[in-house]
């Protein structure tokens, strides 16, 4: 399963989104660390846009952390870089 799958698979179960896109950005970052071509990269530079009515009420940070630790620890050492776009529908 790819990264971004796992991304999406767990952040589906976690939020119930209404809108839920994880983009794999990998590509734009060629010569940066966690690129494909580095030594031991590959899947690392990601966009996610979610929108799930769980964070209503729920200032930044707050949506950050959740959306964190829904991916967990072991997941999250294996991205470079994680672009998060979190608001209510």
């Amino acid at each position: 399963m790819s990264v971004a799958q796992e991304i999406h698979d767990k952040l589906s179960v976690a939020f119930s989104p209404v809108d839920l896109q994880v983009v794999d950005d990998s590509a734009s970052h060629a010569g940066h660390a966690g690129h494909a071509s580095a030594p031991g990269g590959g899947e690392s530079h990601f966009n996610v846009r979610i929108r799930a009515a769980v964070f209503v009420d729920q200032n930044r940070l707050v949506r950050h952390r959740a959306v964190h630790a829904a991916l967990g620890e072991d997941l999250l050492c294996r991205i470079h870089a994680l672009s998060l776009d979190i608001d209510t529908p």
